[in-house]
This record gives C-alpha cells, sequence and structure tokens, in this order.
C-alpha cells in the first residue's frame, strides 16, 4: 500500500511539473516568436529616395552601389522612371501620362533596412545623412508606422518579460509545494536516519537523484508535447516556419529541460533541509 501511494506521488509530481514546464516553454517560445516577428516587420520597411530630374542613370547606379555598402541596408533596389510609371499604372488601373501628359514619376531607390537600423533614432540620422546628398531630392518613409511598431515593440516586450518573471515565480511555487508533499510522507524516516547518525549529505542523496530524474522526465515529455503542437500548428500554417525557425525551438528545448533540472533540484534540496532542521517535536506538530 505505501509503495503504491508513493508510486502515486512520483507520477503526480511528473505531471504536475510536465504541465509547469509546458507553460513556461509557451512563454519562452512566444519570446523568441514575438523578437522575429519584430524583425520581420522592420525588415520590410522601406525608405524611397526619389532622385532628381537631372540624375542621370549612371549616377544613379554609381549611388545604388554606395548605398549597397552601407551598415543600414539589407536590400537595395533601382527603379526607374519608366518602371515607376508601370507599377503605378498596374496600381491604379489606368496610365497616368493620359491626364499629365508626360511621366510625372521620377527614378527613385528603394532601401530595405536592417532589423538594428528599422527605429526612428537611427533613421532620423540616416536621414539626415542621405538628404545632403544632391542628387536625392526627398527622402520618403512612414515614419507614423515605424514610430508605432517601436512603441508596440517595447509594451510587448515589457509584457512578456512581466510574463515570463510571473511564470518562472507560479512554477516554482507550484513544483515546491509537490515536493514538499513527497518529502513530508518520508518526514519520520529523514529522522530516524539522523538519530543513527546518517550525514545529511546521505539523507539528501537519493531524495535528489529521485527528484532530478523526475525533472529530466518531465521535461523531455514537455519537449516532446510542445513539440508536437508546433508541428501540428506548421502544418495548419506553414508561413509560421519563418517566424519559428529550428533555432527557436532548440533555445526552448534547452530552458525547459535546464529549468526543469534545476527546479526539482532547488526545491528538494530545500524541502529536505527544511526536515533535517526539524526536531522531534516539531515533526510532530506539523
Amino acid at each position: 500500500m505505501t509503495s503504491r501511494r508513493h508510486g502515486m506521488q512520483v507520477v503526480t509530481l511528473c505531471i504536475s511539473t510536465t504541465m509547469v514546464l509546458i507553460l513556461l516553454g509557451l512563454v519562452v517560445l512566444s519570446v523568441l516568436t514575438a523578437r522575429n516577428l519584430s524583425t520581420y516587420v522592420k525588415e520590410n520597411m522601406s525608405v524611397n529616395l526619389v532622385l532628381g530630374d537631372t540624375v542621370s542613370l549612371a549616377d544613379g547606379q554609381a549611388l545604388l552601389a554606395q548605398l549597397k555598402t552601407r551598415p543600414y541596408a539589407r536590400q537595395v533596389k533601382y527603379i526607374s522612371q519608366e518602371e515607376a510609371l508601370r507599377i503605378m499604372t498596374q496600381e491604379m488601373g489606368d496610365d497616368p501620362v493620359k491626364f499629365a501628359g508626360v511621366n510625372p514619376f521620377q527614378a527613385e531607390i528603394e532601401v530595405l533596412l536592417q532589423a538594428d537600423y528599422a527605429n526612428s533614432d537611427s533613421l532620423r540620422r540616416t536621414i539626415g545623412v542621405l538628404q545632403q546628398d544632391p542628387r536625392i531630392v526627398e527622402v520618403m518613409y512612414a515614419k507614423d508606422q515605424i514610430d508605432a511598431v517601436d512603441r508596440n515593440v517595447n509594451r510587448f516586450n515589457i509584457f512578456l518579460l512581466v510574463l515570463l518573471g510571473l511564470n518562472i515565480f507560479i512554477c516554482f511555487t507550484l513544483v515546491s509545494n509537490s515536493v514538499q508533499l513527497g518529502v513530508y510522507s518520508r518526514r519520520f524516516t529523514i529522522h530516524t536516519q539522523k538519530l543513527v547518525g546518517a550525514r545529511w549529505s546521505l539523507i539528501r542523496r537519493p531524495f535528489l537523484a529521485k527528484s532530478i530524474g523526475i525533472g529530466l522526465v518531465a521535461s523531455l515529455l514537455a519537449c516532446a508535447l510542445l513539440g508536437a503542437a508546433v508541428y501540428s500548428g506548421i502544418q495548419l500554417q506553414p508561413g509560421a516556419t519563418d517566424l519559428i525557425t529550428p533555432r527557436e525551438l532548440i533555445i526552448t528545448a534547452a530552458a525547459i529541460v535546464v529549468f526543469g533540472f534545476f527546479i526539482m533540484l532547488l526545491c528538494t534540496l530545500l524541502s529536505v533541509n527544511r526536515f533535517l532542521r526539524m526536531t522531534a517535536g516539531e515533526l510532530y506538530k506539523i
């Protein structure tokens, strides 16, 4: 009967730890995915440099070559007057030349930004330098959109950090309570070992070994279940692979295993030490 009850405690602790680690893994994966989403949005923001009417094709290509060497430029594309006219004709469904009599568009260079430079402060400095080039008559970019992305990313990062901290606290509390219940049922065994002169390290050893084993098993179960959920989500939405890459999955799995190992080790150490410090009278009172 005692062996069966002990076995149920181990199973219950393993299941509860697995659920807690899945929750932790979801938060970690959300943090990493949010970072990728922010990078994706920023790297698809463009700055359009409108060139003057007197700028020749050779001068435009020379400027294009210069921009390709700049650290803020992820991708640079030259758009001639004719190509700009063709693009706008497709978007408007009519030829603007019919109304204007001439091609109203100027050649321009489209610069897709590196994510690290797609923020208000960096862009302000970059555009200030670009505006000094006599070949560029106007710099166009979605300032309001970039400002909104900056604000939303900062708010979301703060929210995720708070959520992660809260989740770690909840995980520690739940696992600690579960471990304490298991150690509590063997508190008199611990006291008996103390009476016969066993060292504290020797008394702690089987508890720590069992907890580490449970932590590793729970970590592997959590990784497997979370991996299966992510795989199912990718099958439903293949585009999610742009945000959830193998790198994010490896980091999440590593976080789950490390946290599962250390949380079980720490909680068991604290719980066993608590009962090791108690006298016989205190054991009967709790």
